[in-house]
């Protein structure tokens, strides 16, 4: 059975500070960062809001593009995201 592996977005309420991160089980990691369950800048900066998901199928690709969003300037990741999610809702908040 083929796993999935997920490379998200995060944003703070009011859409100033983002995060970017990589994961196998994208439902438990989001509760991990809403319930701010583990120290670190998500917790810091309250960035739960989750506003941008990419799947794949190889976790090699997973972590290879997470680090090139990473490096990406705030305008092209914020342009990213617009298109998937122009209000920039809370992708979660249905879950």
């Amino acid at each position: 059975m083929p796993r999935s592996y997920y490379v998200y977005i995060l944003m703070n309420e009011k859409n100033t500070t983002s995060y970017i991160g990589v994961t196998n089980n994208l439902e438990r990691r989001l509760y991990e960062h809403q319930h701010q369950l583990v120290p670190g800048f998500t917790k810091k900066y309250n960035v739960h809001k989750l506003v941008y998901v990419e799947e794949t199928n190889s976790a090699y690709s997973a972590i290879a593009r997470e680090k090139q969003l990473k490096n990406w300037h705030r305008e092209w990741k914020f342009n990213l995201i617009k298109q998937e999610n122009p209000t920039l809702t809370d992708i979660s908040a249905s879950w």
